[in-house]
């Protein structure tokens, strides 16, 4: 499902804001310092999986799920996506191919404010091409019956300032999945909610995949979330540090289900 190899993510930091010392070159030059997010990392991940990626902060989590799911390109390396290699799209094929393959769940919810519950959902069914993009009326219906799944069904016409925080998370996840996607990626799914609104989160993410199959990779520091995926990663100053499989699990990822490995020490 996703094939990673070698990803490696650099930023070019300002000369003004950096150590002279880190900076000059022989002959009394300057040069912009780097700072090194992601270091060589190679991940397999296999349909059905869920995947959790833990890590402190500044490990570079974020940057590996943004690169996973085709929202940034690494400064080297690869990722193939259902046997798509990214670095061969544009920036058009990239869009298609996440609105045909690719779900994301943000942390901060990116719902639309000026849109309602149900069509902040019908969003991505708007991008989907000819083929497989219905029409107004099936669009609407398909997006009603997820937030009805989600719990939402007397909240379709509410927009997000007049929902909390779990239920405009619910819709993040009804639409990350109204384009029934192959891959959902989530980054700190339950990172701004409650206990209890997590827990039911988490739950309405591990039914889902059980019931259609979907992989998912997760960021989140959330540990009792962590401890339901069939591998966790941890990451460590960019690099990966552990492979952890907190339990047995059965279904298409069993076994070799995901493999992991760093360039180098780590």
């Amino acid at each position: 499902m996703i094939l990673a190899r070698n990803l490696t993510q650099r930023y070019s930091l300002s000369v003004q804001a950096a150590d002279p010392a880190d900076t000059r070159l022989e002959g009394g030059a300057r040069r912009s310092p780097v700072l090194t997010v992601l270091d060589g990392v190679d991940l397999d991940v296999r349909e059905g999986e869920v995947v959790v990626i833990l890590g402190p902060s500044g490990s570079g989590k974020t940057t590996l799920l943004g690169l996973l799911a085709g929202l940034d390109r690494p400064s080297e390396g690869e990722v193939e996506l259902a046997g798509v290699a990214l670095s061969g799209l544009d920036e058009d094929g990239r869009a298609a191919l996440r609105a045909d393959r690719i779900g994301f769940i943000f942390q901060s919810f990116h719902l639309i404010p000026t849109l309602t519950a149900i069509e902040n959902v019908m969003v991505p069914l708007e991008l989907l091409d000819r083929q497989r993009a219905p029409g107004p009326r099936e669009a609407e219906a398909m997006a009603r019956a997820l937030l009805e799944r989600v719990g939402l069904g007397d909240r379709l016409d509410h927009h997000p300032a007049q929902l909390s925080g779990g239920e405009q998370q619910r819709v993040g996840i009804a639409r990350a999945f109204a384009n029934q996607p192959a891959v959902l990626f989530a980054d700190e799914p339950t990172g701004n909610l409650d206990r209890a609104t997590g827990e039911e989160i988490a739950n309405l993410l591990f039914e889902l995949n059980e019931q259609h199959g979907t992989t998912l990779v997760i960021v989140t520091h959330d540990l009792e979330l962590s401890r339901r995926a069939h591998r966790i990663i941890h990451l460590a100053a960019g690099r990966i540090d552990q492979i952890e499989t907190p339990q047995p699990h059965s279904g298409a990822a069993e076994g070799d289900g995901v493999r992991a490995e760093v360039g180098g020490e780590g």
